[in-house]
């Protein structure tokens, strides 16, 4: 498991811009940079990210199945459509097939089989209900759950706040003292809702939302075969048992410490946390090798579980467990079920007005079940030599801005200054797609059964996460997928990683000027860069350990200038609804990162310009500076509208700073802005108390 996905895996976009797209054409239509775009009857110093992004916002509404709608969404969608033609190729060979045709055409045909989908019913459910029904004793349960956890997607895979398996989350990570040595790592889990505090906060829209997940709840029960009055019973338990988890689980801001998350145990230790549960027998059922010891991220989470499994009856974790199964298979059973599913999740959480065509569902279920089959062909497609080539050489330009920001800064010692430039050198870059890809030949699919199709390859990536402990660490694994639009940085690999999916328009264009691509993927590449760096990455040396290497001197001036960021971005959000307020503190690494790596994408802007006779600052033939045009390609990269809802529950659970803010308060932390458009001292886009880390 990557242990705490937000502290392993630091990602440049937020959830909003990763939800699938949709565009006037079935295809997808590519945005390409265009300066006019800008909407120069406005004032770029009074709010720069409407000068960039308003004209675009009036002529690209949010399509009704969607929750957001940006400038990478139709890439998002030809990206879909690649992995889409593939598949339906595959499914129309009649014969010989090679083993990855059969299994990517079978996985389409058995996903696409809506009839047969809703024929079947519950049928594909009645066994494991019928286990679940079976339990007796308490001490029973574990068993279930480790069941449920190698056929529901996710057990491995901590986020920001927990992970999203039913009770705990249970998988292989990277120790974090000593990064060559592979763990077990064990997480708190267990909520539907996406955090702690949607069971916690008391004002008017949280209790809304609750009421509403209830007869979501009540509703699922239903469509599975209980009576009303039974399955109002059986959401009321549900609710009870995890609100009372959520009580007991770690805050996201906490959270975001390493050290925090660093309680090493030994099994005896982890047992005791919670006598009811039997881990021997859990260990046993999902065939987890004996590790060196466990980590486990919250042991008061699972002291609080404890209390729980002894508070409520059977029946009702009985109830539990056949909500967390329902609720787990619910996009891969009946149009009633699944559609019931997109109610809550898609319109109540996210606001979508519409549920996704059939078609993005089942691509994107695939991406996440054999991505790197899928991926081989995307790459083939999509990103030639010639744009890898040019990507590394944006990487290293970026990685050469940074080494002369660490060696030109006043508040840094020489001693850790040195540790700096040790921890940059030894950073690898991944571009586009894994030197070797992974193997499924073992992933058993067929065209008759969807949902059997996703156990198959549930089962097959929770067996692979658990066979890596013991074994030496996989350097060359990619944690995402080659059409993924997104990038990452991996602190105990010390690794940044650009899939192909975002090297593409609006944020990579080869044939584009540096100006554009320095704005645009420059700016992603510093960000991802600058996260080795940040509140969280820092923390971790050169070969990936939890290791303090700073000075306590520079320790302390750090973090005042962290702090400063901090502050900055603890502000209201009212285009999330009233009361509203981002936390800084949550974003504090993200926030680093975006105003890091744009100053450090411009200061290699400047450094390459200058090598060919250039200047940012040279009028071009369409009345723009290179200056100019690095500033308006960086805000085109994130001009993104957001429904309330989805832009509520991310401020309220993700670790990024919404869109607007991201270019706004960035924008407003550089002089070379101010530069660009001539901003004076005063203007909204001119912060008085500047913060700057790198």
């Amino acid at each position: 498991m990557r242990m705490t996905k937000l502290l392993v895996i630091c990602s440049i976009l937020s959830i909003a811009t990763a939800v699938s797209a949709q565009s006037d054409s079935e295809q997808g239509k590519l945005q390409h940079f265009n300066p006019d775009q800008a909407n120069r009857s406005l004032d770029p110093c009074q709010d720069f990210y409407s000068y960039s992004c308003g004209k675009w916002f009036a002529s690209n509404p949010i399509p009704a199945d969607q929750v957001s709608w940006g400038t990478a969404s139709g890439l998002n969608l030809w990206n879909l459509n690649v992995s889409r033609e593939t598949m339906e190729q595959a499914a129309a060979k009649k014969d010989g097939r090679s083993q990855i045709e059969q299994q990517v055409g079978d996985y389409w045909s058995a996903c696409m089989d809506e009839k047969g989908i809703d024929a079947a019913g519950m049928r594909d459910l009645a066994a494991e209900l019928k286990r679940i029904q079976a339990i007796k004793e308490k001490f029973e349960l574990i068993d279930e759950v480790a069941h449920l956890h190698k056929s529901l997607p996710g057990a491995w895979q901590g986020d920001d706040n927990q992970t999203n398996a039913p009770m705990f989350g249970f998988g292989s990570g990277q120790d974090l003292d000593d990064a060559s040595l592979v763990v077990i790592a064990v997480d708190q889990g267990g909520v539907a809702l996406p955090s702690r505090d949607f069971y916690q906060k008391d004002d008017a829209k949280s209790v809304e939302i609750r009421n509403k997940y209830q007869a979501h709840v009540r509703r699922i029960f239903e469509l599975s075969g209980e009576s009303k009055e039974v399955a109002a019973k059986s959401a009321e338990a549900v609710l009870a048992i995890e609100t009372g988890m959520a009580k007991v689980q770690m805050d996201n801001v906490t959270r975001r410490d390493p050290k925090k998350l660093n309680n090493k145990m030994s099994l005896e230790q982890l047992q005791a946390l919670t006598p009811s549960l039997s881990w021997k027998r859990y260990i046993e059922i999902v065939g987890a090798p004996a590790p060196h010891h466990y980590l486990v991220t919250s042991p008061d989470y699972f002291k609080g579980l404890e209390q729980l499994v002894q508070q409520h009856p059977l029946d009702h974790w009985k109830t539990y467990l056949r909500w967390y199964l329902l609720h787990g298979t619910a996009p891969y059973l009946s149009s009633a079920i699944a559609e019931e599913n997109w109610g809550f999740y898609g319109h109540t959480l996210a606001g979508a007005e519409k549920m996704q065509p059939r078609w993005r569902r089942c691509v994107g279920a695939a991406d996440r079940d054999l991505g790197e089959v899928l991926g081989q062909a995307y790459v083939a497609r999509a990103f030639p030599p010639e744009s890898k080539q040019r990507v590394i050489n944006l990487v290293h330009d970026v990685e050469a801005a940074l080494d002369q920001d660490i060696k030109s800064l006043d508040w840094m010692s020489a001693k850790t200054k040195e540790e700096a430039a040790k921890k940059l050198k030894s950073i690898e870059d991944k571009i586009g797609y894994p030197n070797k890809w992974r193997d499924y030949s073992s992933v058993k699919i067929s065209n008759n059964s969807y949902l059997n199709n996703v156990y198959e390859a549930t089962a097959f990536e929770f067996k692979r996460q658990l066979n890596k402990v013991g074994k030496p660490v996989d350097r060359g694994e990619w944690n995402m997928t080659p059409p993924t639009i997104n990038a990452y940085y991996d602190p105990q690999l010390n690794t940044i990683n650009f899939p192909a999916g975002i090297l593409q328009p609006p944020f990579f264009e080869k044939d584009l000027d540096a100006a554009v691509n320095y704005g645009g993927i420059g700016a992603v590449i510093g960000h991802e860069i600058t996260h080795g760096f940040d509140d969280q990455g820092r923390q971790f040396d050169a070969t990936g350990n939890l290791r303090d290497w700073w000075t306590p001197e520079d320790g302390k001036a750090y973090d005042e200038r962290g702090n400063c960021i901090a502050k900055q971005y603890t502000q209201e959000i009212p285009e999330a609804g009233p009361g509203v307020k981002q936390d800084g503190r949550l974003t504090q690494g993200e926030d680093t990162a975006d105003n890091g790596g744009t100053r450090l994408a411009f200061m290699a802007l400047e450094a390459a310009l200058k090598k060919v006779g250039k200047s940012v600052d040279e009028k071009g033939e369409d009345g723009w500076t290179p200056r100019q045009r690095f500033f308006l390609s960086y805000a085109n990269s994130w001009c993104t509208q957001m429904r309330p809802e989805v832009l509520r529950t991310q401020v309220l659970t993700n670790p990024h700073s919404v869109p607007k803010y991201r270019v706004n308060n960035t924008v407003s932390n550089m002089p070379e802005f101010q530069q660009a458009f001539g901003c004076k001292k005063g203007s909204p886009m001119v912060h008085e108390n500047a913060c700057r880390v790198w």
